[in-house]
């Protein structure tokens, strides 16, 4: 009997098995965007065992798990042990098919195990001692895991205080697999709580050597910092907003705002749009000025479980889909850039599925010809980073842009096992083209030009953008 992941997995059609094995199965990865720990890969952390490599940090797997009835014990918990909270995952897993965990998981275990069961209460031990056995061989290290996936690029996601340490110690041990920092500035815009947004300036004014004053400190300090990050590799900024921020303002306005803030005084929403707006423009202007290219993920509600956010912290799995209306703001922040003269290289991540034919049609408003793509509409991100998800952005994509041109994949992950997801991208982006071939509605004769197209989205096209 074939096992569940096996060599044509989600390929259902001749057309799209030879689009996958000849085309996208080989390709290296660079995964431009990723939350990764670098000093796990500046140290090659060695990981104790499947429980903690698969579910620490994992909010995923939490939100399955308290949806399945599991005590919170078994996914934060500090007292419960990593094989407790396995077993508890196992419980779970049969319980997740139809969600792209089910199929994350099992991928997980073929591709980086070679296990070939399913994860279950009754297989739970075998394969959690199974796993574990591996992951204490140096080949199944942070590094080791890496170059196991063949990964040739991980851009991590750095605040502008953080001191880039591991990052500098890697590019000076020169290691083979390039581990850059991506330019994250979210706290320096974040002026809904005074206290800490004070508290943060001073963590920037230490970092940066700039006594922090006035709004034009800010800056200054920023740009230190940019020019930094710069300097450890840099080539990315990465926003987390929940909407775009384009309302007019003046810099007499932004000061006064700057120095309510500064004196502990709680904004308006008005001041709180208009400093984001200043931020984010004065943030666009910089990465322009490097030739860095600019991400925005956008459309989260976060925390919205008040009692377990002061419990258990951000990043636990209480968040959820927004339904902000962004189209007229977004359109205003890039025209502004553009009529100065001043827009980077973007990508755009939206979270609410119904935005997919919004942005789609919004690059293509701001493609100037002068790079290939230049607008680009992110992968299906966080609760749309799923087949349905991946298939209905690359959608709308095809039918209101260029396919072709797309980035394609990035992992968005803490976790190292997470790389099959450039093959489980691969296998549904190889099966979307092939399943056109089959019905006639893309030429059988062009197999050649697709097996390109398929190389480049999965591949030969963030190498080209981000020239890394």
């Amino acid at each position: 009997m074939k096992s569940f992941i096996h060599e044509d997995f989600l390929l259902q059609t001749d057309a799209a098995k030879e689009l996958y094995h000849a085309h996208a199965k080989t390709r290296p990865i660079i995964d431009y965007h990723c939350h990764l720990n670098p000093e796990y890969i500046a140290k090659d952390h060695a990981f104790d065992n499947l429980g903690q490599i698969w579910l620490e940090g994992d909010h995923y797997k939490w939100r399955a798990m308290r949806t399945n009835g599991v005590e919170e014990k078994y996914c934060t918990g500090k007292d419960t042990s990593d094989w407790e909270k396995f077993e508890k995952w196992a419980e779970t897993v049969p319980y997740t098919m139809r969600n792209p965990l089910y199929h994350w998981t099992h991928l997980e275990l073929k591709t980086a195990f070679g296990v070939d069961k399913l994860l279950n209460p009754e297989t739970a031990k075998e394969i959690f001692d199974q796993c574990t056995g591996l992951l204490r061989t140096p080949a199944f290290s942070a590094r080791g895991l890496m170059k196991k996936f063949k990964v040739e690029v991980v851009c991590t996601t750095d605040d502008p205080a953080d001191s880039l340490e591991h990052h500098l110690s890697l590019k000076e041990e020169n290691f083979s697999i390039k581990v850059l920092p991506t330019w994250r500035p979210d706290k320096a815009m974040a002026v809904e709580n005074p206290k800490e947004y004070r508290a943060y300036l001073e963590k920037l004014s230490e970092a940066s050597g700039v006594t922090i004053h006035r709004f034009s400190d800010l800056i200054e300090a920023l740009r230190k910092r940019h020019d930094f990050f710069a300097g450890a590799g840099c080539k990315l900024s990465d926003h987390g907003i929940e909407e775009f921020y384009a309302e007019p303002y003046t810099q007499a306005e932004i000061e006064r705002i700057f120095d309510k803030v500064c004196g502990g005084k709680e904004l308006a929403r008005e001041d709180i749009l208009k400093f984001k707006s200043a931020m984010l423009y004065e943030g666009a202007v910089m990465d322009w000025e490097k030739g860095w290219t600019q991400q925005f993920h956008y459309g989260a509600i976060r925390n919205n479980n008040t009692r377990l956010f002061q419990q258990l912290g951000p990043d636990t799995g209480f968040d959820s889909i927004g339904d902000f209306t962004v189209a007229k703001a977004m359109s205003r922040f890039f025209d502004q850039l553009d009529k100065d003269n001043r827009l980077a290289k973007t990508i755009i991540y939206n979270l609410n599925p119904r935005d997919n034919d919004l942005i789609a049609t919004m690059i293509g408003n701001f493609q100037d010809g002068s790079v290939a793509g230049k607008m680009q509409f992110g992968s299906g991100w966080w609760f749309l980073d799923q087949k349905t998800g991946m298939e209905a952005q690359m959608n709308s994509l095809s039918n209101l842009g260029l396919l072709s041109r797309f980035v394609g994949m990035l992992t968005d992950s803490r976790s190292f096992l997470s790389y099959p997801r450039h093959e489980y991208f691969r296998r549904i982006l190889c099966n979307l083209i092939g399943n056109d071939v089959e019905q006639g509605l893309l030429p059988a004769s062009e197999m050649k030009f697709l097996g390109e197209m398929v190389e480049n989205i999965s591949y030969n096209n963030a190498r080209e953008f981000f020239r890394f």
